[in-house]
């Protein structure tokens, strides 16, 4: 039980870590065109969102794909401004494809999750078993991911609701505040030094 408990803890504070505030901006994001009673496709999405970033450390944990760490930094951002120019853009279309934005989700948590591969790899060390702990460390980061965006949603209906702010402006003001959020994030990538 201390095991389970200590990769689930993991996996929660890997997302809610404020040195990390990545994976929150990313599902800021994804939750600002949605409300409460939009949850259970909010759940679907972020749930997505972690079968990408279970696969891609599941992938990297058995040395099946090995990316450099310049590349995942530089890649992680991209994608919270995709999402967030993707909210500015098409949000309030009612005919934008969903099958797309699920499969984006999918996608860019392939990429989170081969930011945290390395780090995780070493976590899991030579142990031959690799999938329980990666398991447990999924439910951390789905536990933690269904608090922010809780919080989120709770903000979102503060500002829409009581303070009547249409939705349009709070998409647009979350999303644009989210890229002015990430940009310093591409700017101080390495790749960029390398490059």
């Amino acid at each position: 039980m201390n095991d389970f408990w200590f990769y689930t803890d993991y996996g929660i504070w890997h997302v809610l870590d404020i040195n990390g505030y990545d994976h929150v901006l990313f599902l800021v994001a994804l939750t600002v065109p949605y409300l409460f009673k939009d949850w259970k496709r909010v759940l679907l999405l972020i749930s997505t969102f972690t079968l990408g970033h279970t696969l891609s450390l599941l992938l990297a944990a058995y040395n099946f794909i090995r990316i450099e760490a310049s590349w995942v930094e530089f890649f992680i951002p991209i994608t919270i401004i995709i999402v967030a120019l993707y909210n500015l853009i098409k949000a309030s279309e009612k005919d934008f494809k969903i099958t797309v934005l699920f499969m984006s989700t999918l996608f860019f948590g392939l990429i989170h999750g081969l930011g945290f591969a390395r780090e995780f790899t070493m976590l899991v060390g030579k142990a031959k078993d690799k999938l329980l702990p990666l398991l447990e460390f999924a439910l951390g980061i789905e536990i933690a991911q269904v608090i922010v965006v809780i919080g989120a949603l709770c903000i979102a209906y503060l500002f829409q609701k009581i303070f009547n702010l249409p939705k349009r402006y709070w998409e647009l003001i979350i999303s644009s505040i989210i890229i002015v959020l990430t940009i310093p994030m591409i700017l101080g990538s390495e790749l960029l030094d390398i490059l």
